[in-house]
């Protein structure tokens, strides 16, 4: 009798009956009517409460991302103010407007990228969570998912491994929009590929470096990234001088030109602090090398190292400091010098022979 009330109960309710169902059969001790409250009634409940569910999850996911979003918008929405707020900077006038205006355009560029990733994140996490709820769902209604689920499987396989590479590369694209680690203008480099930053995708860095050279980098293929554009840099002067140099003359002329364009201020070589002597670096094979430490506005190092090599040519050249090169001694000989070598090498080496000759005859 229990297998027979069990297997009615499993013909009305399904193998796992809900309670709802079991109930009713329970109840009424008919059949007909648990199948009947059990599709009218007890699937439809679950049904609702698994998009209920996937409701509750997808607000809490999109709520997760919209503060990451927000936090890397805030985040530059300070460095903009920080900028604005610079004593240094309010005093340079047209240069200021200049390098408020650059940092406006990061910020913005910045904060469009946050809020497209934010909203492919949401778009993709929404995606997943709805599929796996119509997933639950089909199941309750009894259909047979595991055809479905085993050609998604190989399908998802063998998209997988073709698309490696190409999910790699989305999966870099994401952290470095959340990481800030460059933007556009920025110069980096990359490893495979160095220059100014021109777009940055989900997939790909655009760059063009200093030839004018476009490069196209997957961001899977980034291993390791100098950004030279971040806040500061710092221009390294390995100075020089012949040995027989006087050290503290040539150190004090460096450093008086390296303060002469600190204190122009400017525009194309913006000098933050009192550019410093580090000392002798290397005993090299011709020359000393002393070297000379500027800290500069970020991207401004090279013009600076530039304009502080013409100087000091000319400051050395008034002060009589040699900069020292390779010297080689060249011995050239003239056809005539040559041709008296070689006759007094024969003269030489036939009496050599003859006195040899000499010798012998005689034992």
């Amino acid at each position: 009798m229990t297998n027979v009330l069990a297997q009615s109960l499993n013909d009305a309710c399904g193998v796992e009956p809900g309670f709802i169902c079991e109930w009713v059969f329970d109840t009424t001790d008919s059949e007909a009517t648990a199948e009947i409250v059990g599709w009218l009634v007890e699937r439809p409940l679950k049904i609702v409460v698994v998009l209920l569910g996937a409701w509750i999850v997808n607000r809490f996911v999109t709520r997760a991302v919209d503060r990451l979003v927000n936090r890397l918008v805030e985040s530059r929405v300070k460095e903009e103010e920080a900028a604005g707020s610079d004593d240094r900077v309010s005093r340079m006038g047209r240069k200021a407007l200049n390098k408020l205006q650059r940092i406006h355009e990061q910020a913005e560029r910045s904060r469009q990228r946050a809020v497209t990733l934010g909203a492919v994140l949401r778009s993709i996490a929404s995606f997943a969570i709805y599929i796996m709820a119509v997933l639950a769902m089909l199941g309750e209604l009894g259909l047979d998912l595991g055809p479905f689920i085993a050609g998604a499987g190989i399908v998802g396989l063998a998209v997988g491994f073709g698309a490696q590479s190409l999910v790699a590369d989305f999966i870099a694209g994401i952290f470095i929009i959340i990481e800030d680690q460059y933007g556009v203008g920025d110069f980096v480099d990359v490893g495979t590929a160095s220059g100014t930053v021109e777009r940055v995708t989900l997939r790909t860095t655009v760059m063009r470096d200093v030839h004018g050279t476009v490069w196209v980098v997957p961001n899977g293929d980034i291993r390791r990234v100098g950004n030279s554009s971040q806040i500061w840099a710092r221009t390294v002067l390995d100075v020089d001088v012949a040995y027989d140099t006087d050290i503290d003359l040539a150190a004090s002329v460096i450093k008086s030109v390296a303060d002469e364009v600190w204190n122009e201020g400017l525009d194309s070589a913006t000098i933050l602090e009192e550019p410093e002597i580090w000392g002798v670096q290397n005993f090299g094979a011709d020359s000393i090398s002393i070297r000379l430490a500027v800290k500069t506005e970020a991207g401004e190092q090279w013009a600076t190292g530039r304009i502080i090599r013409a100087r000091l040519k000319k400051a050395f050249d008034v002060h009589g400091i040699e900069i020292p090169f390779p010297q080689r001694t060249v011995w050239v000989n003239t056809v005539t010098d040559r041709a008296k070598a070689d006759s007094a090498g024969t003269a030489v080496r036939d009496d050599l022979l003859e006195r040899r000759s000499g010798g012998d005859g005689e034992e």
